[in-house]
């Protein structure tokens, strides 16, 4: 342990001093970063006070009280921003509120504006008086000289407020405004009890739920212990402010309390979090921290993010890559945090209260999600869970199997376990068929595959949140016949190709599945299913191409525009979306000209750092022959592993990590790009191993792809509970920046002839040795 701890301290000394010194360390939040892509990102992108998957995200908001038109758009914290509005505790896809904020001297209740910081409470901070890493945040807010801190349990939210010594000093409650992607408040309450807690709730109207689910509500409680007793109080709505009044509801509700402080006096919150009731909220803040300083739970914190981090560990002489490596990892893990409650308490699709089965301890069995949709999780998110985290990709999967015994059909996305469907198609079958593929099947198999069996198959009554609304069309003709108009909603018809090529390739995902399970018929079925991409490949242009119903292809066909027929993406793109059977489409296209297109593909994208190039705008690429930025085409540098040119799988991977992650708050992951609940920083954290699957892990027997791996050594350490092995590692000799062709593969020290390597083989635990060169090298 001492030559450990010895050895982990003189490498970091060594990464600070001469970062072209080999390094690892165990304490991996050092490396971690999350100002990493902070301009123009996400709502859940920015939260570092948080615990891997927890409900409680406390986090600055620079400028969340703005709200968000179309229900995705950046929002919340931007590094381009120089004033901080105040600390939300809930980020999650269109889930935001219960604002906490300190000022000093006169009281203001509204937030302000970017350009006048001095019209409200926001405050003007520095750069370099913040400190943001994994489980902890802190920063100094210049207008009011007051440090503010953050971390988290579980379902608690810490703030720390560090006062200067006045007789002014103010914490607001702003609870009853919008906030991030939560949409318009319906309601809201806040109240001070006598025994000093506040307590509250803001019910919500997200533009993506009433898209989705018109009517639907998402509800935030929340009860708050203060460590000081307040010298006033009051109640505001807006600038209406009511001194001595205990309680306010309705929208633009808030309360504050006023104390007098010694010059760096703390004042400590605990806010208990819920999605279901005040009750819980209170209960939640019992269990999991009634006992903790800010300082306990900062350091609890810090050790269930090492423990988490710890799960993969690498060896490298560049920091850099060691710092997306775990800042990458950091965003697959935060996203897609807890909704349920200490007792098992979840919020169900109707808006009532549901229960998850308690154990012989009174525990609950498993644990309730809210999530972004799925789309393109099978080549990032899901990969990661099952060699790391499979205990998660369990409790992920039963989750998902609430919202389908509560409302009839799986949901690709849910906030607050209303439907958010995101994109209007539905991925899920793809995660459960990978997960079971895997070796992850302690979940009820029967109504998962049922569940997943009526998602890929029925249309007759289904609801928009479920989304796959034309799947009627992909059953009729085998696939999804194209219409340029349409008097429906446009996720009806709009993108007839890509939801043709997506649901061929969770068919396939179910017909593997199905034949495991020895359902034959529905083998039958979802194999001829999976085929349904051939419809649409047009063999004198070798791409795919809309079609009409009466089996014609469109005319005035732009293989470089998106949104006819293609969803976020176009046909330069969508054509390689075939991961099911990669050689089929290599053979129609030709393997020579496959290669050559697909290599051409890479020189041209990468003068445009395989997205947007430096625009910072989430759909930057969509209209490029390759977009990193964006989920559809994220197996695409992969796929000559099937071609018989794995060297140039192993080229572009490696530039792709170099070239389109980055290490700054601008260029992080992209320019602005969409890091979707952690997807593209989980991409680079596989894609630096060296593995991936084009097939989301659905084949009969998995196979994970090989590249060149970006660090001397990997170590992952495995879940026993699931798999035979304690761990896998992974050795790249003579690696460096020049040598990135593998000249030669062992797997425990017998030879390797394909790029391939069994997921069965990774989870027996052992060792993958590549030698690196130079040279391209494609036969082994």
């Amino acid at each position: 342990m001492l030559k450990r701890e010895l050895l982990a301290f003189a490498i970091l000394f060594m990464a600070i001093c001469a970062p072209s010194v080999a390094q690892t360390s165990t304490n991996y939040t050092k490396f971690v970063d999350p100002n990493i892509g902070t301009a123009h990102c996400r709502w859940f992108h920015y939260t570092p006070g948080a615990v891997p998957f927890g409900m409680a995200k406390p986090a600055p908001s620079t400028n969340g009280s703005y709200g968000n038109v179309h229900g995705w758009e950046a929002t919340g914290y931007d590094t381009r921003h120089e004033s901080i509005e105040g600390f939300p505790n809930f980020h999650e896809f269109q889930v935001g509120g219960i604002v906490f904020a300190p000022i000093t001297g006169k009281l203001q209740t509204m937030p302000g504006k970017l350009e006048n910081p001095d019209e409200g409470y926001r405050s003007r901070f520095d750069k370099k008086d913040e400190t943001a890493t994994a489980g902890y945040y802190a920063v100094l807010l210049k207008d009011y000289n007051i440090k503010a801190e953050l971390t988290s349990t579980k379902r608690v939210a810490f703030h720390r407020y560090s006062f200067p010594r006045t007789d002014e000093a103010y914490v607001l409650f702003d609870i009853g405004n919008t906030q991030g992607e939560s949409g318009p408040v319906k309601d809201a309450r806040v109240y001070l009890q006598p025994d000093g807690r506040i307590e509250g709730y803001v019910t919500t109207l997200p533009v993506y739920v009433q898209k989705y689910q018109p009517g639907g509500e998402v509800t935030m409680y929340f009860s708050a212990l203060v460590d000081k007793k307040p010298t006033a109080f009051g109640v505001f709505t807006g600038n209406n402010i009511t001194p001595d009044k205990n309680e306010i509801s309705g929208k633009g509700a808030g309360l504050y309390l006023r104390f007098a402080t010694n010059e760096n006096e703390a004042v400590t919150i605990k806010a208990g979090l819920s999605f279901t009731s005040i009750d819980n909220a209170r209960l939640n803040l019992q269990q999991e921290a009634a006992g903790l300083s800010f300082d306990d739970a900062k350091q609890q914190a810090l050790k269930t993010w090492n423990d988490y981090l710890g799960r993969i560990e690498v060896e490298t002489a560049d920091r850099n890559n060691a710092v997306k490596f775990y800042t990458g990892l950091y965003h697959a893990l935060l996203g897609r945090g807890l909704a349920s409650d200490v007792n098992g308490a979840y919020p169900k699709n109707d808006g009532t209260k549901g229960q998850i089965p308690l154990d012989k301890n009174g525990r609950p069995t498993y644990n309730h999600y809210n999530t972004d949709a799925v789309w393109g999780a099978y080549w990032n998110l899901t990969q990661l869970w099952a060699l790391a985290y499979p205990e998660y990709y369990a409790d992920f999967i039963k989750s998902q199997l609430l919202i389908y015994k509560d409302a009839g059909w799986l949901a690709d996305g849910i906030a607050n376990s209303r439907f958010v469907s995101g994109v209007g198609t539905n991925m899920v079958s793809i995660v459960f068929a990978g997960a079971w593929m895997a070796g992850i099947r302690d979940f009820n198999v029967e109504e998962a595959y049922a569940a997943a069996r009526k998602n890929e198959l029925e249309g007759k009554d289904r609801p928009r949140g479920a989304g796959k609304l034309d799947v009627d069309s992909f059953i009729k003709y085998g696939y999804v016949n194209h219409l340029d108009k349409g008097s429906s909603w446009e996720e009806v018809w709009k993108f007839s190709a890509s939801h043709t090529l997506e649901y061929a390739f969770s068919a396939y995902a179910m017909a593997q599945w199905a034949k495991r399970l020895g359902k034959e018929t529905d083998h039958r079925t979802f194999l001829r299913l999976s085929k349904g991409w051939e419809h649409l490949f047009d063999a004198d242009l070798k791409l795919v191409r809309p079609k009409m119903a009466n089996g014609s292809f469109i005319d005035n066909f732009d293989p470089a525009q998106p949104w006819r027929g293609f969803q976020e993406g176009n046909a330069w793109q969508y054509t390689y979306f075939v991961p099911q059977d990669p050689k089929a489409l290599i053979a129609k296209v030709g393997a020579g000209t496959f290669n050559r297109r697909l290599d051409s593909t890479f020189i041209i994208s990468e003068k445009a750092l395989f997205g947007g190039g430096a625009n910072i705008d989430a759909f930057a690429g969509i209209g490029g022959v390759y977009n990193h930025g964006n989920q559809p085409g994220l197996h695409i540098s992969w796929l000559f592993n099937f071609s018989g040119k794995p060297s140039l799988t192993q080229k572009w991977v490696r530039s792709i990590c170099n070239k389109f992650y980055g290490t700054e708050a601008v260029h992080g992951y992209g320019f602005g790009q969409d890091e979707d609940q952690g997807q593209l920083g989980a991409w680079y954290v596989i894609a630096a191993m060296g593995l991936f699957d084009v097939k989301g892990l659905t084949d009969a027997k998995p196979q994970m792809g090989i590249a060149g791996p970006l660090f001397s050594k990997i170590t992952i350490r495995l879940n026993e509970k699931y798999y035979a092995g304690k761990q896998f590692v992974i050795e790249a000799e003579n690696n460096s920046d020049e040598n990135v062709y593998i000249q030669s593969m062992q797997l425990n020290e017998k030879k390797l002839r394909q790029p391939f390597l069994s997921f069965a083989d990774i989870t027996k635990g052992g060792k993958l040795t590549v030698q690196m060169g130079g040279k391209a090298v494609d036969n082994y």
